[in-house]
């Protein structure tokens, strides 16, 4: 039996609406948050909110689509980013010294383009599923990950560990572990073949934790391929093929894509 379709989109960024035209457009989703994918699986990569005009949105309209999809046989999943994080950080530790630029969360927030409006309409309902958000996840063979670093190695051996370990840090309302794991923001690729390194930790990273290849966000593409960023419509496969970039820099004015995967050659070897 064939593998239902499997679809992959980068860092949203509270951007709403070209949301909703990308996911019109590959037929995954309308605008009322219906699913229209069948028994196909649709990952979102995170970082769903800050740097665009309606995080909460987002959210709200991933949350509804998540259990449409449910109820007609598909599936919706979303992966924890470090804005989302940062998020939560500004609505419990607003005021708490960090490590950061701003001095406290709630200013170190806004300095990676945190959004008043969105700090106001977070609810209960958005905190609980950010908490539960994975970190990563394996499917089809594919390692799905927010960032293109390797900080997910403090805190875990196996998937398991990594995300066990990453909820601990959001739910147990510790000012410091949330410090460090937001220090972590900045790090990123760590697979880029322009490193002599990167494609041999990207083999290292994927025999660690599972797959064939690697999916992420968090770097928009151009810092990876160096086109401009009008031209980025697709994802970036590179390092061996063992990794794969969906940010298509939505909140930079990019149009974003919705990438499906194809299946995976078999010539890609760990």
């Amino acid at each position: 039996m064939a593998e239902p379709l499997f679809f992959v989109i980068g860092d949203i960024h509270g951007h709403l609406e070209k949301m909703i035209r990308l996911l019109r457009f590959a037929e995954l989703a309308n605008a009322h948050a219906e699913w229209r994918g069948g028994a196909a699986q649709l990952w979102f990569i995170g970082d769903f909110t800050d740097r665009g005009p309606d995080g909460i949105g987002v959210i709200d309209f991933v949350m509804r689509l998540q259990a449409d999809a449910a109820r007609k046989g598909g599936l919706v999943g979303a992966l924890l980013g470090n804005h989302d994080a940062g998020l939560l950080s500004a609505y419990f530790f607003r005021d708490t010294r960090s490590s950061g630029p701003g001095g406290t969360f709630y200013r170190d927030w806004v300095k990676f383009g945190g959004l008043d409006s969105d700090l106001a309409r977070l609810e209960t309902r958005h905190i609980e599923w950010l908490e539960n958000l994975p970190a990563m996840t394996l499917v089809n063979e594919r390692l799905l990950i927010h960032a293109d670093a390797l900080y997910y190695l403090d805190y875990g051996e196996t998937m398991a560990q990594v995300n066990a370990g990453l909820r601990n840090v959001l739910v147990r309302g510790d000012a410091d572990a949330y410090d460090q794991l937001l220090a972590h923001g900045g790090e990123r690729l760590v697979f880029s073949q322009r490193d002599a390194f990167g494609v041999a930790r990207a083999r290292q990273f994927l025999a660690q934790f599972g797959g064939r290849q690697i999916i992420h966000g968090h770097t928009p593409i151009p810092l990876l391929s160096g086109e401009p960023l009008d031209r980025v419509t697709r994802a970036f496969v590179y390092a061996d093929d063992l990794v794969v970039d969906v940010d298509g820099g939505i909140y930079k004015g990019g149009t974003g894509f919705v990438y499906q995967a194809p299946p995976l050659a078999k010539e890609v070897k760990v």
